[in-house]
């Protein structure tokens, strides 16, 4: 069997984690339990379930050629006792508990994933927190993968797609498209560098978006579901996309919350968000694990203080950004991995992370779901907060999903920058309100 490589993107992401910034995704999903023991059943059918999928089975390896590349490898003494956990919290918020779980890094040891069952108090309820590294999958790759452990007919199974097999004598006859290739890919490295290098210094950022460089370790998380027709009566009276609208929110709910902390006034073209743009067509052809992202970056306009203003800002830079496309602008960095040999990866994957607040100053993004109802042992899911990993130096991290017509942001955040963070999810609130009031 052929040694399949990570690819740049998902060595990058696997060389830059440290124990402080753990460089896994999650997702916390709650689901509505159909009767008693439903907690101990949903990790009982994981622990079973997860044996019979390939991917989850798989650990990554340092191999000697090339140098510093690594590559996936069968785990022989794969147990799923160490990748399912039941976990009885005493917390009736689920998103208590899964702080404490996220702040932990996964075992690199083993294959780089994690399913902790999170029963609390309500006998009604549990929730399942699901941790993926980034180098087995980004948010789309994740789903795929955590639909091979629900209730079959409920998920899509992502197809297994071959790998088309490399015939050495056709290099030559392909030699020419190699070459104008190559010369492609180095002309747009350079203009995603001067793209980068154009985007400015971290300046103006508020301080609640910094965390000290070494970071506390510690993470807190919070939820807040809205209603997706609100939004969409945003969207209509207000133009735009969904997307445009859940930005803005962000925006404008940053703008709150500063105010409520006391924090001086916005200044500036405001803190730069980092927006994945997810390069598959969707779950059912992502073709399983590994990264397949580029990014848009845009300022949120914090200092704007009318907030359907700052939503024609928001949408005007994100039309900005689709009209140059992914592949070019700052946000494109991620694209650059493919530029590095494995050996500078492994080398420079610490100097990378250090490097994150020079990119960027908070990520935004946003995991699409399919319309269908999930359901594990029975038990439906009913609500799905995404949750993302936090780079150094950056103190919060907002992931926003839309299932069953409602609209789920999770949030991440250093727990010592910032001990308010349940107050950030009321600010989301608060803004939805004001803006569902100005198209009204």
């Amino acid at each position: 069997m052929a040694t399949e490589h990570l690819s740049p993107l998902d060595l990058a992401f696997w060389r830059i984690e440290s124990a402080d910034h753990p460089m896994h995704l999650g997702a916390l999903a709650v689901f509505r339990a159909t009767g008693p023991g439903a907690a101990e059943r949903a990790a009982h059918l994981l622990t079973a379930r997860c044996a019979a999928v390939p991917r989850l089975r798989r650990r990554i390896r340092d191999v000697l050629l090339p140098v510093g590349a690594a590559a996936w490898s069968p785990d022989p003494g794969f147990d799923p006792a160490r990748h399912v956990f039941l976990v009885r919290t005493g917390e009736a918020v689920p998103h208590a508990a899964a702080g404490p779980l996220m702040a932990r890094p996964l075992d690199r040891a083993l294959p780089p994933w994690e399913a902790h069952v999170l029963a609390g108090p309500d006998p009604d309820s549990f929730a399942v927190l699901f941790k993926f590294h980034h180098a087995l999958a980004d948010g789309l790759g994740a789903l795929a993968l955590a639909a091979t452990l629900f209730d079959e007919g409920t998920a899509p199974r992502p197809p297994v797609r071959p790998v088309p097999e490399q015939r050495g004598g056709s290099v030559l006859r392909r030699l020419p498209g190699i070459l104008a290739a190559r010369v492609q890919d180095v002309g747009q490295a350079l203009e995603i560098g001067a793209a980068v290098a154009r985007a400015g210094l971290p300046l103006g950022v508020p301080t609640a978006l910094t965390a000290d460089s070494t970071g506390s370790g510690a993470r807190a998380v919070a939820g807040l579901a809205l209603d997706l027709d609100e939004v969409n009566l945003v969207r209509k009276g207000a133009g735009g996309t969904v997307n445009d609208v859940l930005i803005a929110l962000v925006a404008g709910a940053l703008r709150r919350w500063l105010a409520e902390r006391g924090d001086p006034e916005p200044w500036g073209a405001g803190p730069r968000a980092l927006v994945p743009v997810s390069r598959r067509r969707g779950v059912a052809g992502s073709g399983g694990a590994g990264n397949r992202l580029s990014g848009y970056l845009l300022r949120l306009p914090l200092a704007e203080a009318d907030p359907l203003r700052r939503l024609d800002s928001v949408r005007a830079a994100m039309d900005r950004n689709k009209d140059a496309g992914p592949a070019r602008g700052a946000g494109a960095v991620a694209l650059l991995a493919d530029h590095v040999h494995p050996l500078g990866h492994r080398l420079g994957g610490p100097l990378v992370a250090q490097a994150a607040r020079l990119l960027f100053d908070i990520l935004v993004t946003s995991v699409p779901l399919p319309s269908f109802t999930f359901t594990l042992g029975g038990s439906p899911v009913r609500e799905v907060y995404p949750l993302a990993p936090l780079a150094r130096g950056q103190s919060l991290a907002v992931a926003v999903s839309t299932y069953k017509g409602t609209v789920h942001y999770g949030l991440v955040a250093d727990a010592a920058a910032v001990p308010d963070l349940a107050a950030l999810a009321g600010a989301l609130r608060a803004e939805l309100d004001e803006l569902v009031r100005e198209v009204s």
